[in-house]
């Protein structure tokens, strides 16, 4: 179906409402909904949080509080409408008992129990289009489809690095080779993500508490630390008064506070077994995994093809070696062909640095 320019701009209204809830909604999808007649949008509504409306009941309900008719109209949605009772019942069912003529959905809902809700729409005379914005809806929700499709998070791996691509100093120094403009931008980036990850090597030579600080949010990421041989200190930072997630490969440690909960996931090795550790925070509903670690825990999970995306934040400046890099691996590539291939997303600067996204190149 060919879709019109008033389409377009209410679908992109819609995905801009559906951004709000970008910190919030997890574990739930961020999802943006429009309600028009023709050129002119008569409601809006977005899904502000997990057990809140949903971005359709939230944008009937601001055409109801408003006295506004809804019969007949166009209503836009980042995602396919619900088909199933969840906290509350199925978005379908207030479509359809509002009168909507019509709707338009970014993308088709990735979720078994919740899919259906076109082809109901259209049973009961619907007019239902889908796919109208569908790349953008879905980067909107890269970890809610990775956690369906493949039953782990989307795993976000963030590293700030000199133009020669050090980290920090052999002393261990770093802080701080970016500027104050991509700090706070990695902060937005950790603010989106349900959990950020960390290993033992940073708690013990940085003790960083890890939450967000430079944006506002009402909610904090959950901590997961791998720790292998259970060495987090009692008092790390990274506990704080909620505790965190320690991943070990064996004992847990009697001194860790009540707060902190352990899960031994030992490899054959007597290694953490990232793979299943990933396949866990999935089950916990962990959508989106923000990575800020060492070389080593960033080399394992980047060689074991676990990150989907690499953060890289560029400063203006060079080290020089032996300062340290950003990814180590236990053996070196044998040959060039064995480099892990990735590709640019996006790249755009950020105060005084340079921001690089780049996906594996199988995303």
């Amino acid at each position: 179906m060919s879709h019109t320019d008033a389409d377009r701009a209410h679908m992109m209204r819609a995905l801009a409402l559906a951004e709000r809830g970008l910190f919030t909604t997890t574990p739930n999808p961020r999802v943006g909904c429009v309600i028009a007649r023709g050129d002119t949008a008569i409601a809006e509504g977005f899904h502000a949080r997990a057990g809140g409306a949903h971005a359709e009941v939230a944008a009937l309900s601001d055409a109801a509080s408003r006295g506004v008719d809804v019969a007949g109209a166009t209503l836009y949605v980042t995602l396919e409408p619900c088909n199933a009772q969840g906290r509350g019942p199925p978005c379908v069912d207030a479509i359809l008992g509002a009168g909507i003529a019509r709707v338009v959905a970014a993308m088709p809902d990735p979720n078994p129990r919740k899919a259906g809700g076109a082809a109901r729409l259209r049973e009961a005379g619907v007019a239902v289009d889908v796919g109208l914005l569908e790349h953008e809806a879905r980067e909107l929700n890269p970890g809610f489809i990775s956690n369906i499709e493949r039953e782990r998070p989307w795993v976000r791996l963030k590293v700030a690095a000199s133009l020669d691509g050090r980290t920090a100093l052999a002393s261990g120094a770093s802080q701080w080779i970016t500027g104050e403009a991509a700090r706070a931008d990695g902060h937005a980036w950790r603010a989106r993500a349900c959990a950020i990850l960390t290993g033992i090597g940073t708690v013990l030579n940085d003790d960083p508490a890890m939450t967000v600080r430079a944006v506002p949010t009402p909610r904090q990421p959950k901590r997961v630390i791998v720790d292998r041989h259970a060495q987090t200190p009692p008092t790390a930072r990274v506990l704080g008064n909620e505790g965190a997630l320690i991943v070990t490969a064996g004992e847990c440690n009697a001194q860790w506070p009540a707060c902190v909960e352990s899960v031994a996931l030992p490899d054959a090795d007597g290694r953490v077994d990232l793979a299943l550790m990933m396949r866990m925070l999935a089950m916990r509903n962990i959508l989106e995994l923000h990575v800020e670690a060492g070389a080593r825990l960033n080399g394992a999970l980047l060689d074991a093809g676990l990150v989907d995306e690499v953060l890289m934040y560029v400063a203006p400046s060079v080290l020089f070696d032996p300062a340290r890099g950003a990814f180590e691996r236990t053996r070196p590539l044998e040959s060039l062909s064995s480099r892990v291939a990735l590709s640019f997303h996006d790249v755009r600067r950020i105060g005084d640095d340079l921001r690089i996204v780049a996906r594996l190149r199988s995303i």
